[in-house]
Formats: C-alpha cells, sequence, structure tokens
C-alpha cells in the first residue's frame, strides 16, 4: 500500500489533530455515508506533527460515481452535529480551514439561528484583515445584519433531523478524490453547520458531473424549495476566507453576491451592536 505522509510544524502543527478528528467524525456517519479517506496514523513529535492516509489512485469521475457521491453526502449531512459549530467528536483543539482559523463552539457558545451564527463566525471574523474597501466592507456588514435578522434562515435538508448537519466544511472538488470505488474525502474543515454550504462549495469551483451529484443528494434528502437560488448564499463563507487568504480577485463576487441578497430582502429587525 502506497501511504501519503502529511506534515505540519510549528503554529500550524494543531491542524492535524483537527483534521484527524474531522476525518474519523465523517467516516462514523454510517455505511450509507460517502466514503472518507482513512487513518493510518497520526501523532506528534516536538513542533512537527503527522498524519497518514493510503494513497488513493485517481480515475475520471463518471456521471454514475457523482450520482452516488451525492446520495451518500446527504447521508453524512443526515448524521448530524448537536449545534452550529460543533467540533467533530469530541476534539477540543482550535479549528482551521484550510491556513485560516475557523471558530468551533461549545453548546453554550452556539446561537439559536443559522443566520447569527453565519454571520457572527463564518464572515465577520474574517473582514477587518481582508482587501475591503470601506465601501465593500459596509456591504458586507449590512448583509451580515440581514443574516443576523433571520430573513435567510431555512430549514435543513430532509434527512437531517437536527439543528445543525455534519458537514465536511472545505467542500471543493480538490477535496473529492475520485477512485475506482467512487467519490473520497479528504482534507475537511468538519464541523456542525447547514448542509447546503457543502453544497454551495461544491458548485463554487465546478465539481465534475455537478448535476448528478445534486440529481442523487435530491434524490435522498430533498432540500427546501429554492435551494438552488441559495447556492450563492452558502458560498459567501468560502469566498470571504478567500479574501482573507488570497486578496483581491475573490471581492468582487463575494460583494456582487451580498448585494443581490440586499436587494432581494430587507431585514424586520437590526442587530444591536
Amino acid at each position: 500500500m502506497q501511504v501519503f505522509r502529511k506534515t505540519e510544524r510549528g503554529q500550524q502543527q494543531g491542524r492535524i489533530a483537527f483534521e484527524v478528528a474531522g476525518l474519523k467524525w465523517l467516516a462514523e456517519a454510517g455505511p450509507e455515508a460517502c466514503k472518507v479517506a482513512p487513518v493510518l496514523d497520526w501523532g506528534q513529535e516536538g513542533s512537527t506533527a503527522w498524519l497518514e492516509e493510503p494513497v488513493i489512485p485517481s480515475v475520471t469521475p463518471t456521471p454514475e460515481a457523482a450520482f452516488k457521491f451525492g446520495q451518500g453526502l446527504a447521508h453524512m449531512h443526515a448524521a448530524g452535529a448537536s449545534h452550529w459549530g460543533a467540533p467533530p467528536g469530541e476534539f477540543t483543539g482550535e479549528g482551521a480551514m484550510g491556513r485560516s482559523g475557523l471558530k468551533l463552539l461549545t453548546k453554550e457558545e452556539s446561537p439559536e439561528s443559522w443566520g447569527e451564527f453565519y454571520a457572527r463566525y463564518r464572515i465577520e471574523p474574517y473582514l477587518d484583515e481582508s482587501p475591503f474597501s470601506i465601501t465593500e466592507r459596509d456591504v458586507i456588514k449590512r448583509f451580515c445584519d440581514l443574516l443576523y435578522s433571520g430573513a435567510l434562515d431555512h430549514p435543513q435538508p430532509a434527512l437531517v433531523t437536527t439543528k445543525a448537519a455534519r458537514i465536511h466544511g472545505d467542500l471543493w472538488n480538490g477535496n473529492v478524490i475520485w477512485g475506482e470505488e467512487g467519490a473520497v474525502l479528504i482534507d475537511p474543515a468538519a464541523n456542525g453547520g447547514h448542509a447546503e454550504e457543502d453544497l454551495g462549495t461544491l458548485a463554487l469551483f465546478n465539481a465534475p458531473h455537478l448535476q448528478q451529484i445534486f440529481y442523487g443528494y435530491q434524490q435522498e434528502s430533498p432540500c427546501a424549495a429554492g435551494w438552488p437560488d441559495r447556492l450563492a448564499l452558502h458560498q459567501m463563507h468560502m469566498l470571504t476566507v478567500h479574501c482573507y487568504l488570497f486578496g483581491a480577485r475573490y471581492v468582487k463576487q463575494t460583494v456582487q453576491i451580498a448585494r443581490r441578497y440586499l436587494s432581494k430582502t430587507r431585514p424586520e429587525s437590526q442587530r444591536i451592536r
């Protein structure tokens, strides 16, 4: 068996423990859920942490594999999480998404509404150090006010019976390996979130056979009405992180989405700052 060894050093080493916890938590979603790369070994020596996984030879994805992946993703989400921002399993350290932080919450810290959670912990933390102009930052903040108001809240897909779904959290197509036995997930930022965030991220970076993934998902666990129009809403976290990490090339798209929602909806109440 070929083995892939991933290492992190210094301040980044805690990310390995978070990734391991996420891989194991997602793998516990059950036999109907999509496949997750197994953890062969992991640990820490001094300032270096490592993770070993099997190398998964990739093949060209097929529509059939994409459809099955969509079905499995629906069941992974349905395994649920106890609250918004819940850590994977018993993990108690700091979360991460790529090279950015990801706030994990205790049940006591977790907001009641998805909109407040999404604004406070998935968008606002990245604004001050992102390359937004004053005007652009104002647009994003008004969009966050709209989220705080609850006007954009919506149900989870049908199979998800808990408040929060068990999401991968960083589900761009680079974190889906298409092997001979189907799709396998790697590099999660797993936490309790809205299931549609994983769908939005797959769409943001044009996953192969995207419509087949969606068909499989909807067959197993239909999303609430209007879900295709909400894909952009659930891309705002990923886009804001990309603005924070990679700079101005993602700003225009991020602000356009925020403006679209501001033009369509007005909050019934404003948050108290």
